[in-house]
């Protein structure tokens, strides 16, 4: 009678034993589906990829619309005050979608190579991503929920223009044969007049400067956006 009790009691035991393992094993495996979930959620999916790519070619249209002015010569350098003013819009509604890291810098990436193939320099395939990954980093202190943070990474993004003139300066007189060459010496002189070999400094504190104003013009336009997507 004693063995029968002890075996019931050893029974009962077990099947408490049993119970709570069964338990322990779900809230774990509970916490590794949210924490796989999370990590899920903060890749890049392919969603994600569809709206870097309809905003770069938004950005790069703007880019090309402005560029075209190029052909007068007072253009050329004004390229680093209206592309990042004209551009502050569609990058404002960008970071809107944007919570990831990694989106910014893959469309400094794709902007620079199709700049590149464009042949209006391959100087921005260095300062594109560079400026994209530094832009990145500032949004991400932010947890892509800053305002400041987003108008100071768009000032940042857009000191990839830099990238345009920095062949003006550093390769100046084989820059100034393939003007005279293509477009004449008279345009030849006075864009290299607008574009000293000092210049480079202030054209990447304009750049800075025209994309802050650029990204408070976005946000003071896309306000409800920017509520709607909880950056403050």
């Amino acid at each position: 009678m004693e063995q029968k009790r002890t075996s019931c009691y050893a029974n009962i035991i077990c099947r408490v034993l049993r119970v709570q393992a069964l338990l322990i094993f779900d809230e774990q495996l509970a916490k590794a589906n949210q924490k796989g979930g999370l990590i899920m959620k903060q890749k890049i999916q392919p969603k994600d990829l569809i709206t870097i790519g309809i905003f770069t070619a938004i950005m790069f249209v703007i880019c090309m619309g402005v560029a075209m002015l190029g052909y007068i010569p007072i253009f050329i350098p004004l390229l680093s005050v209206l592309v990042p003013l004209v551009g502050g819009i569609p990058f404002m509604l960008f970071l809107t979608k944007v919570k990831k890291f990694g989106m910014v810098w893959i469309m400094s990436v794709l902007i620079a190579l199709v700049v590149a193939l464009m042949g209006m320099g391959v100087w921005v395939i260095v300062t594109g991503p560079v400026a994209g990954i530094l832009a990145d980093l500032i949004l991400r202190s932010g947890d892509y929920k800053s305002a400041k943070k987003s108008i100071l990474g768009y000032g940042v993004f857009s000191m990839w223009l830099i990238g345009n003139y920095i062949p003006i300066v550093v390769t100046r007189d084989n820059y100034y044969s393939m003007l005279v060459s293509g477009y004449g010496q008279e345009y030849a002189d006075t864009l290299m007049g607008y574009i000293p070999d000092w210049s480079l400094l202030p054209l990447l504190a304009a750049c800075f400067i025209s994309g802050v104003l650029g990204a408070l013009l976005g946000k003071a336009l896309l306000k409800k956006h920017f509520i709607r997507a909880g950056i403050a």
